[in-house]
């Protein structure tokens, strides 16, 4: 009999938790992925960011795949979109969209804490990050608040530029958690990778990542779905991504012609 390539125990920890880590699913992959990484860097899209790093660097740029055969072939043809449907428990896997995030050595700088839901246009219960490593992550890097993605209210979203607010005027936000200051109230989850290693996580879990101490740089790729429930939601401003003229309304799924579903 075929292992599976997640458990029913993984999928309930990332259920219960928000988050899983799922070793070598991509292992077969990594080659491919290292290629569109280096395209990417080397042509760079529209929403490519230094992210202002004093020290080092720290680069990351997404929606890219149509424009970057190496991630075409990954959303449409690595178990990407089975292993989606398969945790979020949906029928379908619809691709949101891909993002790079290359930290050199020497980079001390942390990803702050956040959530990514309240910085997108779609809300459900059916959504998953899959974050691939194709450098070995000895020291733990991606972090999440476990149960964060059961919290009542997100939490407040900001530009890591400066702090402040991503949207104007009020909003009911819950402040940006300090799990480092509070260790006994906020259990949180991390773990050492090895290259085509994947973590799952909600869009709705807290998480952040540490500065790259290591002697190599920590190059990822993210692939972000939705399932059967999520359903576009106008946000106060800008979101990002974008997607300037999408043309859709509050409440209507995804429109397909730029966000393809998939039936694993």
């Amino acid at each position: 009999m075929e292992k599976p390539m997640i458990t029913d125990t993984q999928i309930e920890a990332f259920q219960r938790d928000g988050a899983v880590m799922v070793p070598g699913v991509f292992a077969d992959w990594v080659d491919v992925i290292a290629d569109g990484i280096a395209r990417n860097m080397a042509e760079p899209g529209e929403y490519a960011s230094e992210n202002s790093v004093t020290e080092g660097r720290f680069f990351d740029d997404y929606c890219n795949w149509t424009r970057i055969p190496e991630f075409g072939r990954i959303v449409r043809e690595s178990p990407a979109a089975k292993l989606a449907a398969r945790a979020m428990g949906s029928e379908t896997a619809q691709f949101f969209h891909d993002h790079v995030l290359v930290k050199e050595p020497g980079t001390p700088k942390p990803t702050p804490w956040h959530q990514d839901a309240p910085y997108y246009f779609v809300e459900g219960q059916q959504t998953v990050s899959l974050w691939i490593p194709i450098d070995p992550v000895e020291q733990a890097s991606l972090r999440f608040i476990a149960g964060s993605h059961k919290w009542d209210k997100m939490v407040r979203p900001v530009s890591w530029a400066d702090d402040s607010d991503f949207y104007d005027g009020p909003q009911d936000w819950t402040p940006v958690p300090d799990p480092d200051a509070n260790p006994a109230d906020l259990r949180v989850l991390e773990w050492p990778m090895q290259p085509g290693d994947v973590v799952l996580f909600d869009y709705r879990t807290a998480h952040g990542a540490r500065g790259n101490f290591a002697q190599h740089r920590r190059r990822a790729l993210s692939l972000r779905w939705v399932g059967d429930d999520a359903r576009y939601v106008e946000r106060p401003g800008r979101t990002s991504p974008p997607f300037p003229g999408h043309g859709m309304a509050q409440g209507q799924r995804l429109r397909e012609d730029w966000f393809p579903v998939f039936t694993p």
